[in-house]
């Protein structure tokens, strides 16, 4: 027979201080006043916006004006740059070598990044090293070589040194980059492929190649923006006016004597309006793309 002594539910333990104190310590930490946040950020940011508002006043206000607002707002220096001072053919030439840059680029780490990942070979560390040494070494140290190479091809004055000169020096970290990425995906969806009778390009294309989007997104933008601000491979490899970039647009805007601050401001604007969008676009995958592919999963 079961007593009533025995159909009553013990009384729950108290709680231990040891128990209790991991809690109390991580809210102590955890839950900081929003002033202890919102204050540095808000430091932090008008730090940065007061350069970009700085550049915008001089583009928007009259020439000679000394007004801190922009009032009346003109668009005579964005005219001039972009008339006068050939910066239309500069854009056009920048968006050309970016876009190259950004295709040649990813589809040589692509291929390259695949080899490293999935295929073992006896140099494939000291190659690993290579590429990682390779990073140490500025680009300012080669333009004589890769002036007398271009020279010889008959390249000087042309975009597609500027295009292959960029691509060189961006293929080690995108190969990297690539490499990593491509080994958090498991390789047993390509073997399920070749089972399913895919060979090892079509199991590449089908299963591997959408998983990288990220990955691919990041080299490619990283690239893109790399040769868009670069100026010294297309200061030195091209002569001619309408061959020039925006970088080396935006010098010409500069003299010994003089400097048209409106017409400055308003080139650096232009330059930087197509990288802004770019990233607006694709932070989400960028920022997936290089956390991903830094480290091996």
């Amino acid at each position: 027979m079961i007593t009533k002594e025995a159909t009553e539910v013990a009384p729950p333990l108290p709680e231990t201080p040891q128990a209790t104190r991991p809690a109390k310590q991580r809210r102590a930490w955890d839950e900081a006043p929003r002033w202890q946040i919102y204050l540095p950020l808000g430091i932090y940011l008008v730090f940065t916006l007061i350069p970009f508002y700085w550049i915008l006043l001089f583009a928007l206000r009259p020439a000679g004006s000394t007004s801190l607002v922009p009032w009346p707002i003109t668009f005579d220096h964005f005219e001039k740059v972009w008339t006068q001072r050939a910066f239309g053919t500069y854009f056009e030439n920048s968006v050309y070598v970016g876009l190259a840059t950004l295709v040649m680029t990813t589809l040589v780490a692509l291929a390259g990044g695949y080899a490293l990942a999935r295929f073992d070979f006896k140099i494939k560390n000291a190659f690993m090293l290579a590429l990682l040494c390779s990073q140490f070494v500025p680009g300012a140290l080669l333009l004589v070589p890769l002036f007398e190479i271009f020279a010889e091809l008959k390249m000087i004055n042309s975009l597609g040194s500027v295009i292959i000169a960029e691509t060189v020096f961006q293929l080690p970290l995108s190969m990297i980059l690539i490499s990593n990425f491509i080994k958090n995906v498991p390789y047993s969806l390509e073997e399920a492929a070749w089972v399913d009778g895919c060979n090892r390009m079509t199991a590449f294309r089908i299963v591997v190649l959408p998983l990288l989007r990220p990955g691919l997104i990041a080299v490619g933008s990283f690239a893109f923006v790399h040769s868009w601000n670069h100026f010294l491979f297309a200061l030195m490899f091209l002569n001619n006016q309408d061959k020039q970039t925006i970088p080396v647009g935006l010098n010409t805007l500069m003299s010994a004597d003089s400097v048209d601050l409106g017409a400055l401001a308003a080139g650096g604007i232009i330059a930087a309006v197509p990288v802004v969008i770019v990233f607006a676009f694709i932070q989400k995958w960028l920022i997936t793309g290089f956390s991903a592919g830094a480290v091996k999963g």
